[in-house]
């Protein structure tokens, strides 16, 4: 069974980044907010789950490879 995470970037300021994350790009209800200087990320709603550790999982592999913080994307597995 595939599994699939979307992202956008709500916000960005010069410490962290937050993101919209779900798995259906139209119904995406919760948060995480990233700490740009340990790359470290926590769900604003404190629950760790699959769907959060993939959307932080793609949103670092894409920034170690780009240089940026993306504007959105999706994880697929």
């Amino acid at each position: 069974m595939a599994s699939l995470v979307y992202f956008h970037r709500l916000e960005e300021n010069e410490d962290g980044v937050r993101y919209l994350f779900g798995s259906d790009p139209e119904e995406m209800h919760r948060t995480l907010t990233l700490n740009k200087g340990t790359r470290r990320s926590l769900p604003d709603d404190d629950t760790v789950d699959h769907a959060f550790l993939k959307a932080s999982q793609k949103i670092n592999s894409i920034y170690g490879e780009r240089g940026t913080w993306p504007l959105c994307g999706l994880s697929a597995s």
